[in-house]
């Protein structure tokens, strides 16, 4: 998923802030390491307005289209699907439990049938029962609505090529069959597919009314099932939750009852009025980065208020493969030699909460190699271990070879103060090795649509990608398989217009292979991401960690690796 900037911290004061790195002040508890469930739901501590700030919406309310982790945040306490992510702490999080469904699937024909039994009496939050023939037509609707993940999550059911070419008229009567005398839903695919479970408990495969609008719901809001629903949605002013009155608990570990009475998001506060409101306990987290001048008094006077956690998560520069001068291969090389990346660690807070890298699939993570073609000394044919420094000259060469040098380059960034920052930083480096550079930056409420729209003619972004589930292919398949590219959509992740069907196949091959033999998959995406980084239709720049700035008076700070901060266990009372 991607999401706008976090609270970052642009230029690290931050010596106090790396003691509280696993966690914060005594009441939090993301530093356990348990992984375990939270424990049981104490009513005494229920109550209360929690309010987030922020300098601009995430976009679309539509669980089914946003792909933002600003709202994937929100959307773990509203929306639910067949299966889920467990509430736990830290790496538990990662963890499939049953979520509408009663039980994990019953698994049969080879892996391509999966068989579950929704869990009866859940209501909508309009007061209307859960039904399986809610749960087609929400997955009807990921295709009808044109969601993000519909060609790279959801491909795979049978009858979903149909969906794909007429999206309007989206039919899975053989995909996905539904028995309401049973209660029972069967999702057909056409072959296993072993991230089936992970795609089906994001929010993309939350289970909305049959009566939900089909397309981009956009402000009107779609009811919950989690123990919040949306009471109103102003992208320029306010995003306000208060609790659904029909929620009762049915799993503790998929969806446990909430702790405050409401949960309000301001839109419109700059950073520094941002700082200032979580300070003075108006406000309980802050979203967007804090201000350079306001670091030193954070790390210092509130260190017990920071918890910084590690992410598996990218920073890149999706350039566009089908427009000057990107669509030439020594252009793209060119712009991933002569990146600093050190620099954009430097912008972004330091090495304490990034680290340089140039692969795609991050450290640590599954099918990761450590590798870096674009570095002093390094090439595509004999690469380095790891990042050292950028090869200017080298750069300067490659765009002279490919002919595209004194080209006019727009480089489109959110409007925020570390992006507009790492923005102007690019359009220097583009200059200097030839380009004739101009900054566009543009509101993080729409930056991220407008980046994936070809309409746009977006030649160079800058954007972030976090996990939707621990999978190589999360991030190779998704952002730069054939499949994820749109034309004309604002729903188009492969920003790059990236499609090699060679690579693809392989990508296929990969996926099949995890099935039965993962380590020997793993090596296989490893030798992938070298061969889409030597076609370099993006620039990976470095690896972020989490940074959550809480008001004083913040209680029961758990944080999840999967959906960030669990909002809907925080504490006010």
């Amino acid at each position: 998923m991607r999401r706008r900037p976090i609270a970052l911290l642009s230029v690290l004061a931050a010596a106090t802030l790396v003691l509280t790195a696993c966690g914060g002040s005594s009441d939090s508890a993301s530093s356990s390491g348990g992984g375990s469930s939270f424990g049981a739901y104490d009513e005494t501590k229920a109550g209360g307005i929690v309010t987030f700030v922020a300098a601009a919406a995430g976009g679309t309310l539509d669980p089914k289209v946003n792909y933002t982790a600003e709202y994937w945040q929100l959307y773990q306490a509203t929306y639910d699907g067949l299966l889920g992510f467990k509430y736990a702490d830290d790496a538990g999080s990662f963890e499939i439990v049953p979520n509408l469904a009663e039980a994990m699937p019953e698994v049969s024909n080879g892996g391509k049938t999966l068989t579950f039994k929704l869990r009866k009496g859940i209501m909508f939050s309009d007061g209307s029962e859960v039904t399986v023939n809610d749960v087609k037509a929400s997955f009807e609707r990921i295709f009808k609505v044109s969601s993000p993940t519909a060609g790279g999550f959801y491909n795979g059911i049978v009858g979903a090529d149909a969906c794909l070419k007429a999206p309007a008229t989206c039919k899975l009567d053989q995909g996905v069959v539904v028995d309401a005398a049973t209660n029972t839903v069967v999702l057909n695919l056409v072959a296993a597919d072993e991230t089936i479970n992970s795609k089906l408990a994001v929010p993309h495969a939350a289970i909305n009314p049959a009566s939900a609008p089909s397309k981009d719901a956009g402000t009107t809001i779609i009811p919950t099932t989690g123990p919040y629903m949306y009471k109103s949605y102003d992208p320029n002013k306010e995003l306000i939750m208060v609790r659904n009155p029909h929620f009762k608990e049915w799993s503790h570990d998929a969806q446990p009852q909430g702790y405050p009475d409401e949960i309000h998001y301001k839109f419109g506060l700059t950073a520094t009025a941002q700082v200032t409101a979580v300070q003075n306990d108006q406000a309980n987290w802050m979203f967007d980065p804090i201000p350079s001048d306001r670091l030193n008094e954070i790390g210092t006077t509130y260190a017990d208020q920071v918890h910084i956690q590690p992410l598996t998560a990218m920073w890149y520069l999706p350039m566009n493969v089908n427009l000057a001068p990107f669509n030439n291969l020594k252009a793209r090389q060119a712009v991933n030699f002569a990146l600093d990346r050190a620099a954009m660690v430097k912008i972004f807070g330091g090495d304490k909460l990034a680290a340089p890298v140039c692969s795609f699939l991050p450290p640590a993570f599954p099918g990761h190699v450590d590798y870096c073609q674009y570095t002093a000394g390094g090439s595509v044919e004999s690469p380095a271990t790891a990042w050292t420094a950028p090869d200017i000259e080298k750069a300067k060469k490659l765009v002279e070879e490919s002919g595209t040098k004194g080209q006019k380059v727009g480089i489109v960034v959110s409007d925020d103060e570390v992006n507009k920052q790492m923005g102007e930083y690019i359009q220097s480096v583009l200059t200097e090795i030839g380009y004739k550079a101009t900054l566009k930056p543009i509101s993080g409420n729409i930056q991220f649509t407008y980046i994936q729209n070809t309409n746009n003619k977006v030649q160079i972004s800058l954007s972030q990608w976090y996990q939707d589930y621990p999978a190589a292919s999360d991030f190779l398949y998704i952002l730069l398989s054939c499949t994820s590219f749109t034309p004309g959509s604002d729903s188009s992740i492969n920003m790059s217009g990236y499609c090699n069907k060679a690579l693809d196949a392989k990508m296929q091959k990969a996926m099949e292979l995890g099935l039965t033999d993962p380590a020997a998959a793993n090596k296989m995406w490893g030798d992938i991401d070298k061969e889409v980084m030597a076609d370099a239709p993006v620039a990976v720049a470095f690896t972020p960690k989490q940074v959550d700035f809480i008001s004083k008076s913040t209680k029961n700070y758990h944080f999840s690796k999967q959906y960030k901060m669990f909002v809907s266990q925080l504490q006010v009372k």
